[in-house]
């Protein structure tokens, strides 16, 4: 059997900037021998229905999955753990196959556990005694040290430090550049401003920002289960798609 005719099929829910390096992370694991052989985006947006994005078709979108009678592997392209993780409810009852995608220049140095619709981008570092829940997002450039839980639908933003020991709760967004000192921990559905420091624990619900960390804002439980969020203004389709 062919390496192309063994590939496994996958699609990539979103059609936005964090999609689109979802398919360069896919790219270069194909690059680097995995079989997977990726067929387009999907996106609910029927506006974008049949665009082209960096040379993938957007198909169309949940519809489409329930169409097939042997439907693809699905990685979920959204940076928002508030809207990856609405995707990700919605097409539960589909029992899909959500693979670990992991860039292969991410370094990996011990006992690691990583869940289904784990993805891990480019440079990151994970040394030992890590588990990562489901759908959870390690953007570019983070490192994460050993003895760290990060709950499902969590996300690391770029360039970001977790010291050993450290505990993010469902949902919790980190932006970009946030280092958090060890021990500490991220309430559920907490949201941490671009270069944050967070030297003590921070209970669920709240937006926190500043150095060191100093909370803004506070929301009620469940929030994050109310109306979707509207698609971020940097989900734009690419200009000329």
């Amino acid at each position: 059997m062919t390496r192309a005719s063994s590939a496994r099929e996958l699609v990539i829910w979103g059609s936005g900037g964090h999609a689109r390096e979802l398919c360069d992370l896919v790219a270069a694991l194909v690059d680097d021998g995995a079989r997977w052989r990726l067929l387009g985006l999907l996106d609910d947006d029927v506006a974008r229905h049949g665009h082209v994005v960096d040379g993938l078709e957007v198909l169309g979108g949940e519809a489409w999955l329930r169409e097939r009678p042997d439907p693809p592997a699905v990685a979920i392209g959204i940076g928002s753990s508030r809207a990856r993780a609405h995707v990700a409810r919605r097409l539960a009852p589909l029992r899909l196959e959500h693979p670990v995608l992991v860039h292969p220049t991410a370094i990996r140095t011990g006992r690691i556990s990583l869940a289904a619709g784990v993805v891990v981008a480019a440079g990151a570092i994970l040394t030992t005694g890590i588990s990562i829940g489901e759908h959870t997002h390690v953007n570019v450039g983070t490192s994460i040290s050993h003895d760290c839980e990060l709950a499902d639908f969590a996300t690391v933003g770029p360039g970001s430090r977790l010291a050993g020991g450290v505990r993010l709760g469902t949902g919790s967004d980190l932006g970009a550049g946030v280092v958090l000192i060890p021990s500490v921990t991220v309430g559920a559905w907490s949201l941490l401003g671009a270069g944050t420091v967070v030297t003590r624990d921070l209970p669920a619900n709240v937006t926190a920002v500043g150095v060191p960390a100093r909370i803004i804002r506070e929301r009620p439980s469940g929030w994050e289960l109310q109306s979707e969020p509207a698609r971020p203004a940097q989900d734009a389709l690419p200009s000329g798609a």
